[in-house]
C-alpha cells in the first residue's frame, strides 16, 4: 500500500502544461489533420478502397513456401535435375489411384487409367508421365490389384509446379468421371498446394475467435462502447494497407500463405495496441481539457495534438525498434526469412500510416463523442473524467509495494523466467512439412495409400546426383553411383533406389521407408554426406549431391543455426543504439535488452516443453514432431524482441516524462506505471488474444508461432513490465538516467528534433 507521503508526492507531481509539446512536429501534425479532418477522412476511404480491390490479385499470386536455399546440395541439384536431366523434371509427383470395386487389370480400372494419365500428360509442365502399364514401369500395381500409380515429372520453378498441380488434379477429376475409381494427385507440390487452403481457414478461423475476445477487452480497458470500436477499425485498415502494398511488392518478390498468416497475425495485435494508445491518450488530454474554457473544436485538435505528440511519438520509436528487429532477418540468405521481413515490416509501417492519419481524423469527427455508449462510472478509466489526472490509483500503489521489496520480487520473477527457459537448452531443430493436416485433401488422400501400400518416404524420394567435377557423367562417377547404389540398398531405412543416367551424371532416387520429415529421415541424409559420399568423393574426380525435400529442410536448419547469433547480435546492437537515442540513457537500453532477451528465451523454453517434448499437445490439437519448426526460433526472436519493446518504449517514455518535471525516481516509476499499465494490460491482453487464436491452427508452424508470440506477450507484461520493471528502476535510483558528458553531446536529441 502506499504511504501518506507517497500519496502526497503523487498528489505533487500532477503534469504541468506540456508547452514544449505543443512545439512539436508531431503536435502541428495532429492539429493539421483535425482541422481538416474530412478531407483526410475521403482520401483514406478512397486508398482503402482501391486497395480492398486488389485483394483478389495478390491471392493469386501466393506461392509454395520458398524452402529452397541457393548454394546449398540440395538446391543445386533441383537446377541439375531441371537443366541437365531431360524427360526427369525438378519434382517427381504420383497420381495415385483406388479402387474397391475393380482390380487393376479389369477393363474398367484400365480405362480410367488410360483417360487420366493421358490427362496429365496434355498438362502444362508435365514432362514426364509413366503409367502402371507403361514399359518403363517397376512395380506400380500395389494392394492385391486394387492400388496403382502413375509418376508424374514435373518441370518448371517451384512457383510454376504449385500454379499447375491443381489444373492436374482437376484434369484426372474429370477424367476419372465417377466410374467407381478414386485418384489422386500427391507429391511436394500438390501438398504445399492444399496447406495453403488449410493455412486460408486457419487464419479465418483465428479472426473468428479473436475479434469478439478483442472487444470484450477493449471495452473493459476503455470503458466506452464507441472508443473500443476504434482499435478494430484501425486494425482492419491497417491490414487493407498493407494487402494494396504487398500486391505491389509481389510483382518482383515471391509471396506466400504463411506469410499472409504472420502478416495478419501481427497487424492486428500491433494496429489495436497503437490505436489503442494513442485513443487512450487522447481521451485523457481531451478530459484535461474540458477542465478548462475554450472553444470545444480548438479542445479536441489540442488533445489530438497533444496525444499523437506523446503516444503518437512512442509508437513511432516502437515502430522503428519492430521494423530494424524484423530487417535484421535480411541477412539469412533464404527466402522465407526475407518475405516474411520485408511484408511484416510492410504492415508495421502500413498501421503507423493509418494510426497518425486516418485515426486522428476520425477522433476530430467524434470530438467529444469518443466517450458515447459509456459503461457504469466504476468501470470508467480515471483519467478520462474532467478534472482527473489519473495519478492516484492500484497501479501506483502495487508499484509502490514492488519498489519497497525491490530485491525480492526481482529475484522472484527472474527466477521464474529462468526456470521456464531452461527446456531451450535442449532445443532440436526439423521440419514438418504438415501431410496429417491435409489428410481430407487430394493430396493427402493419395499420400495415405501410397504410404500404405508402398512406403511413407515415396512422396519425396531422396535425389542423389553423382557426377565429375566437371559436371559430366565418367567412368569414375558411374562406377561411385554403382557403389553407393549398393551400400543404399543394404541399408534398412531405404526401400527402393532406382537409377537413371545421363551425359551429365547419373541420378539414383532412394525412397526412404519412412516420411520425409522425419528425424530418421534427416538422419538418413546425413549419413549419406558425411559418411557416404566423401569417400567416394576422395577416389577420383567425383562429386556427390544429395536433394529432394528432406535435403531441403536440413538445409535450412545448418543455414538458420550457423546465421542465428549474427543475427541475435545485429538485434541487440541495433535496439541498443536506438534506445539509447530515445532514452538518453546507458543503462536503460541495456536493462531493457537483457529484459527482452529473459522473456524471449523463457517463452521459446514453454513452446519447447509443449511443442518438442509433447507436453499438453492433447490440450492443442497436434502430435509432437520431438522437434520444433526450424523457421520458428529465429522468426519469434525477431518478431518478440520488437514487440516486447513497444511496451518497454511506452512505459520508459512516460516515466521519463515523469522524472522530467520531478526529478524524483521512485514516484516517476509510480506515475507513469499508473498512465501507462492499464493501457499496457489491455494491449498485452489483445496481443495474447490474437496470437493465442492461431493456436488453433491446424499448420504446425503457424500454431507455433501463436503459442510462442501469446506466451512472450504475457510474460513480458506481467512479469517483466509489472515487476522487473519497477524493482530494478527502483535499485538503480538516479543511474537509470546516467548519460555521459561526451556521449550527450554526439548522440542526436530527439527532444530538440520534436
Amino acid at each position: 500500500m502506499a504511504t501518506v507521503e507517497d500519496r502526497r508526492t503523487l498528489d505533487a507531481a500532477s503534469p504541468e502544461e506540456p508547452d514544449t509539446v505543443r512545439l512539436s512536429r508531431l503536435y502541428r501534425w495532429g492539429v493539421a489533420v483535425a482541422r481538416h479532418h474530412r478531407a483526410v477522412l475521403g482520401i483514406s476511404l478512397l486508398m482503402l478502397l482501391v486497395c480492398a480491390a486488389t485483394y483478389p490479385a495478390l491471392q493469386k499470386k501466393l506461392g509454395p513456401p520458398a524452402y529452397q536455399l541457393k548454394g546449398s546440395g540440395s538446391y543445386r541439384v533441383e537446377q541439375i535435375l531441371e537443366r541437365r536431366f531431360p524427360g526427369i523434371g525438378s519434382e517427381d509427383n504420383a497420381l495415385v489411384f483406388h479402387s474397391k470395386r475393380y482390380s487393376a487389370g479389369e477393363p474398367a480400372y484400365r480405362a480410367v487409367i488410360a483417360a487420366a494419365v493421358g490427362a496429365v500428360r496434355a498438362q502444362r509442365g508435365v514432362r514426364e508421365v509413366v503409367g502402371p502399364y507403361d514399359s518403363k514401369a517397376v512395380g506400380q500395381i500395389f494392394g492385391e490389384e486394387h492400388d496403382a500409380i502413375a509418376l508424374v515429372a514435373l518441370a518448371g520453378s517451384p512457383d510454376e509446379r504449385y500454379n499447375g498441380v491443381r489444373a492436374i488434379q482437376d484434369a484426372v477429376t474429370r477424367a476419372a468421371g465417377g466410374r467407381g475409381v478414386q485418384l489422386w494427385l500427391t507429391g511436394y507440390s500438390p501438398i504445399a498446394r492444399d496447406l495453403s487452403d488449410v493455412q486460408k481457414t486457419d487464419t479465418a478461423r483465428a479472426q473468428a475467435i479473436a475479434l469478439p475476445v478483442t472487444f470484450v477487452i477493449l471495452l473493459l480497458a476503455l470503458g466506452a462502447l464507441v472508443p473500443a470500436m476504434l482499435p478494430l477499425l484501425v486494425a482492419f485498415a491497417g491490414l487493407l494497407l498493407t494487402d494494396g502494398v504487398l500486391t505491389l511488392l509481389s510483382i518482383p518478390f515471391h509471396f506466400d500463405s504463411l506469410l499472409v498468416a504472420v502478416v495478419t497475425m501481427i497487424g492486428l495485435g500491433i494496429g489495436i495496441d497503437y490505436s489503442l494508445f494513442i485513443v487512450s491518450r487522447f481521451r485523457e488530454e481531451l478530459a484535461r481539457g474540458q477542465a478548462r474554457e475554450g472553444d470545444r473544436n480548438e479542445q479536441v485538435a489540442d488533445a489530438i495534438g497533444l496525444a499523437l505528440a506523446t503516444s503518437g511519438r512512442t509508437i513511432l520509436f516502437s515502430g522503428v525498434i519492430v521494423a530494424l528487429s524484423l530487417a535484421s532477418l535480411l541477412v539469412v540468405d533464404f527466402h522465407i526469412y526475407r518475405e516474411i521481413a520485408l511484408g511484416t515490416v510492410t504492415v508495421v509501417v502500413c498501421m503507423l500510416v493509418v494510426a497518425m492519419t486516418a485515426l486522428p481524423a476520425v477522433l476530430a469527427q467524434l470530438g467529444n463523442r469518443i466517450n458515447s455508449g459509456a459503461l457504469p462510472a466504476a468501470l470508467q478509466p480515471a483519467n478520462v473524467r474532467a478534472g482527473n489526472d489519473g495519478r492516484r490509483g492500484g497501479w501506483a500503489r502495487w508499484a509502490l509495494l514492488v519498489m519497497r521489496h525491490p530485491i525480492s520480487f526481482a529475484a522472484g520473477a527472474i527466477g521464474l523466467l529462468l526456470v521456464a527457459a531452461v527446456p531451450v537448452l535442449h532445443l532440436h531443430y526439423g521440419l514438418n512439412v504438415g501431410v496429417l493436416r491435409v489428410a481430407s485433401t487430394p493430396s493427402g488422400q493419395g499420400e495415405k495409400v501410397l504410404a500404405d501400400t508402398f512406403s511413407p518416404g515415396a512422396i519425396g524420394p531422396i535425389q542423389i546426383v553423382v557426377s565429375s567435377s566437371e559436371g559430366r557423367r565418367t567412368a569414375a562417377a558411374t562406377a561411385a553411383a554403382k557403389s553407393l547404389s549398393q551400400e543404399l540398398e543394404r541399408d534398412s531405412r531405404i526401400v527402393a533406389v532406382a537409377e537413371r543416367k545421363a551425359s551429365s551424371g547419373v541420378l539414383l532416387t532412394a525412397v526412404a521407408t519412412v516420411a520425409i520429415d522425419s528425424p530418421t529421415s534427416t538422419k538418413l541424409v546425413r549419413h549419406i554426406r558425411r559418411d557416404l559420399a566423401p569417400p567416394l568423393e576422395a577416389r577420383g574426380n567425383t562429386v556427390v549431391l544429395v536433394g529432394g525435400a528432406t535435403a531441403q529442410a536440413l538445409d535450412t536448419s545448418n543455414e538458420l543455426q550457423a546465421k542465428f547469433p549474427l543475427i541475435l547480435m545485429l538485434i541487440l546492437v541495433a535496439s541498443l543504439l536506438f534506445l539509447l537515442v530515445v532514452f538518453r540513457s546507458v543503462v536503460l537500453p541495456i536493462k531493457a535488452v537483457l529484459m527482452n532477451l529473459l522473456a524471449t528465451a523463457a517463452a521459446m523454453g514453454l513452446v519447447v516443453l509443449v511443442f518438442q517434448d509433447g507436453h499438453l499437445q492433447h490440450l492443442f490439437n497436434f502430435t509432437s514432431t520431438g522437434f520444433i519448426q526450424s523457421p520458428l526460433p529465429l522468426i519469434v526472436f525477431a518478431l518478440l524482441f520488437g514487440l516486447s519493446m513497444d511496451y518497454e518504449v511506452f512505459l520508459i517514455r512516460r516515466i521519463q516524462e515523469e522524472w522530467r518535471r520531478t526529478g524524483e525516481n521512485r514516484l516517476s516509476v509510480a506515475a507513469g506505471i499508473e498512465h501507462t499499465a492499464r493501457p499496457i494490460t489491455a494491449a498485452a491482453a489483445i496481443m495474447v488474444a490474437v496470437f493465442g487464436s492461431f493456436i488453433t491452427a491446424d499448420l504446425l508452424e503457424v500454431k507455433q508461432i501463436g503459442f510462442a508470440l501469446a506466451t512472450a506477450i504475457a510474460l513480458d507484461a506481467t512479469l517483466v513490465r509489472l515487476v522487473l520493471v519497477p524493482a530494478v528502476m527502483r535499485l538503480l535510483g538516479a543511474r537509470n538516467w546516467w548519460l555521459p558528458a561526451w556521449l550527450a553531446r554526439i548522440l542526436p536529441n530527439l527532444e530538440e528534433s520534436r
